[in-house]
């Protein structure tokens, strides 16, 4: 007995040529000036450093050669001069100084500032110029600095800014909100 095929033998197709095609240009990024070249033009305009810089900074580095020389005090006190809900003390505290020491340099401002207290006047500048983005404006952002926050364990923002540690968890936490995460 024979078996007939269950499927009909189809016929023949002949092969596709292979074509190579083109790959569509994809848009590219404009190069960046430096590694972590994300430079905050808020923290820049809080410290009115347009009156500071012979020519603005386009880099980290940049900005990092500016604090080991030393911003003058004039970029402190002109973020004290700003603020309308954080007092002079609450940030002198933040960055490691004591009121008394603000006090007296708002006599020197041209003085220029250790690079430690540097960094710090920075990172506060920045701090406040990200969370001004989150919250849509300065005097809100310093409100929130100024009170216990839910999602950094019921402390105040401007009181975890006087340690590194403490300035990362503000942003992380300022991160988290910019994308809807509030826990």
């Amino acid at each position: 007995m024979t078996v007939a095929p269950a499927v009909p033998a189809t016929p023949a197709v002949p092969a596709k040529p292979l074509v190579r095609r083109r790959a569509a240009a994809l848009p590219v990024a404009a190069p960046a000036t430096d590694a972590g070249a994300a430079i905050s033009a808020g923290a820049i305009e809080f410290m009115g450093a347009r009156r500071l810089f012979k020519q603005m900074p386009t880099s980290r580095a940049e900005i990092h050669g500016a604090l080991v020389k030393g911003l003058p005090y004039a970029a402190l006190v002109h973020i004290v001069d700003q603020l309308t809900a954080l007092s002079a003390d609450e940030v002198a505290d933040a960055v490691g100084i004591s009121g008394r020491t603000l006090r007296r340099q708002k006599e020197q401002p041209g003085k220029p500032m250790p690079a430690d207290l540097a960094s710090k006047t920075w990172l506060f500048a920045e701090t406040l110029a990200q969370a001004s983005d989150v919250f849509g404006g300065r005097e809100a952002a310093e409100r929130w600095m100024a009170k216990p926050a839910m999602g950094l364990d019921g402390a105040r923002p401007i009181d975890l800014l006087r340690t590194l540690q403490g300035a990362e968890l503000v942003t992380e936490f300022l991160g988290r909100l910019t994308h809807g995460v509030y826990n």
